[in-house]
């Protein structure tokens, strides 16, 4: 047992900067080196790094209004910038995609606490998980009509994430040692095996974010040292900023 808490060395903050330099790798292959498909390969392991990173962020927050404000307003304001570059093209970034994750985690986390709590009501825990079922067919019927990244199934991730999620969650010891991490890990990658056949890049460039698993296995369930609570609002519009303006520079040169 010592050994294999050893062997987990990546916290929470260790995980979003490999998440952040595979991110990096791929826009930079998508923008710069398109034809070279090795960076794209390699740029399918951020979205299942920073969806667990969301899901964790959602499973221990405590002012879960701000967490999802945060999510969400940045993505409003990176869907204006898109609107002003592009306004031919309806198009919803990663931000509103884990917006989508976050509601439903939520969601998920208040049927839980309706159903497991000391004096549950029936109709509350009824209407609870309506609640959540409906935000699952909401969100699938958006990502039918709209383009979303990611898709439907970039949606759930996070959300598979948080099945076994009992974390201040009163629920009977038997589901309580189910919230391990090696069954989060294992229900998060469910949902990536169709997302390899609808991404963009195909079955054989997707399915490399297959590699994110071991790599979350890793993972010791510490925050780190650092404060990088903001990390991921901060580097996703400033590295696509940087991309752009450099890319600008290349084609005015």
């Amino acid at each position: 047992m010592d050994t294999l808490k050893k062997l987990r060395f990546l916290n929470i903050n260790s995980i979003k900067i490999l998440a952040a330099v595979f991110m990096f790798i791929d826009h930079f292959g998508l923008m710069f080196y398109p034809q070279v498909m090795w960076l794209r390969m390699l740029g399918r392991i951020s979205m299942p790094l920073f969806a667990f990173a969301i899901a964790e962020g959602c499973r221990y927050t405590r002012n879960k209004l701000k967490h999802f404000a945060m999510l969400f307003g940045l993505g409003v304001i990176c869907q204006i910038v898109y609107a002003i570059v592009d306004p031919n093209t309806l198009y919803f970034g990663i931000l509103i995609t884990f917006s989508f994750s976050t509601v439903m985690i939520y969601a998920l986390q208040f049927a839980k606490k309706c159903t497991f709590e000391e004096k549950a009501v029936w109709w509350k825990v009824i209407l609870s998980w309506t609640l959540f079922f409906a935000l699952v067919t909401g969100t699938y019927l958006f990502c039918e009509k709209f383009t979303v990244d990611y898709k439907f199934y970039g949606c759930m991730l996070p959300v598979f994430a948080s099945i076994f999620d009992f974390h201040r969650i009163p629920a009977p010891a038997i589901l309580k040692k189910l919230d391990a991490l090696p069954l989060r890990v294992f229900c998060m990658a469910l949902p990536m095996i169709p997302m390899m056949y609808v991404g963009a890049l195909g079955v054989k460039v997707t399915c490399y974010s297959f590699v994110t698993i071991p790599l979350l296995l890793l993972y010791n369930g510490e925050k780190g040292k650092r404060n990088m609570k903001y990390f991921f609002y901060i580097f996703y519009p400033l590295h696509l900023a940087l991309l752009e303006g450099i890319l600008m520079l290349t084609i005015w040169l």
